[in-house]
């Protein structure tokens, strides 16, 4: 089952849930619309075939949905029926920290074997280094920026770029170094609006003639719109634009790194199943599959790197 907010990669994990499960001689359902469907019954029968040529593609051929039914005890009771009177096992759920909190709760409730593994683009799970989809997204911006730049550059202009993120920073982060943003405004990592205005006087000083600044949905000084605004209160030597990418950084083929992870944790949450593990996440940690509680994974944050956020500082003078 997928569930909460699409990721690219999606597919790919489907796909090595369904193989896996194939492989290891397992009957193996899909779950159509997240809680909603699980709660209604929208569930098939699958095979190797049911996943052939969806490896490269984004989205989910599951379908999402985010779900008030399952909030409920009533809603949840109706989900374990619809999964007992089929005669399913164990759950696996494919999604982020909405999507984990549910399973969690179906668990403790009922004792029902559930395993999550981390697809969201926000990479905002403890547990793993990186979750389905944030390699995508990040490569999405990436390209986004480099065509604002030309403009940027054509007409000496100051870009604020607004990434997804909700309260995580690292698709900004990540972008940010690897775009050459000369700031990049993190949720995790305050900047004011006065610091901002100094390191755009510093830039102007080195004769630099066009800029990005990289902000986080989730700053604290506001959105784009917002930080644009307040900058042009005190500064103004440069014309300013304002681009919100918004859900484009959901989209698209999922690259290969995001392909490669999705398949292995595909096959992890089968293998872990079947060694009798439950309530956890799988992901993966300095190249090894690692097993986390579901309630680590849900209330402890993933923490950006520390010597990335402080390279990135260096690398946008």
């Amino acid at each position: 089952m997928t569930s909460g907010g699409d990721a690219p990669g999606m597919n790919a994990a489907i796909r090595g849930v369904v193989r896996s499960a194939v492989f290891n001689n397992l009957d193996v359902f899909g779950v159509y619309r997240g809680y909603d469907g699980l709660i209604e019954g929208d569930i098939v029968e699958m095979n190797v075939r049911s996943v052939a040529r969806i490896l490269g593609r984004g989205g989910t051929m599951l379908k999402s949905a985010r779900s008030k039914d399952f909030m409920t005890k009533e809603g949840r009771r109706k989900a374990l029926k619809q999964l007992r009177d089929l005669e399913i096992d164990a759950l696996i759920t494919i999604g982020g920290n909405g999507t984990f909190t549910g399973a969690h709760i179906l668990h403790q409730e009922s004792g029902f074997p559930v395993i999550g593994v981390p697809g969201t683009i926000d990479n905002d799970l403890y547990g793993t280094d990186f979750t389905i989809g944030f390699d995508t997204a990040v490569n999405t911006v990436i390209e986004a920026v480099d065509k604002i730049r030309d403009t940027a550059i054509s007409h000496n202009r100051l870009f604020f770029v607004e990434v997804m993120g909700r309260d995580s920073g690292f698709i900004a982060l990540h972008a940010g170094m690897a775009s050459g943003a000369i700031a990049i405004m993190l949720p995790e990592v305050e900047m004011s609006i006065d610091e901002l205005v100094t390191v755009l006087r510093k830039s102007e000083q080195t004769k630099k003639t066009s800029s990005i600044v990289i902000v986080a949905e989730g700053d604290a000084n506001g959105g784009a719109f917002d930080v644009a605004r307040k900058v042009n209160e005190q500064y103004d030597e440069f014309e300013t634009r304002v681009t919100v990418l918004g859900h484009i950084q959901r989209g698209g083929v999922p690259s290969a790194n995001d392909r490669v992870l999705a398949g292995r944790l595909g096959v992890a949450a089968v293998e872990g199943l079947l060694q009798r593990k439950a309530d956890t996440m799988a992901g993966v940690i300095n190249h090894q599959v690692v097993f986390t509680p579901l309630e680590e994974a849900i209330t402890r944050k993933a923490e950006l790197n520390a010597d990335v956020t402080r390279m990135s500082r260096i690398l946008s003078i």
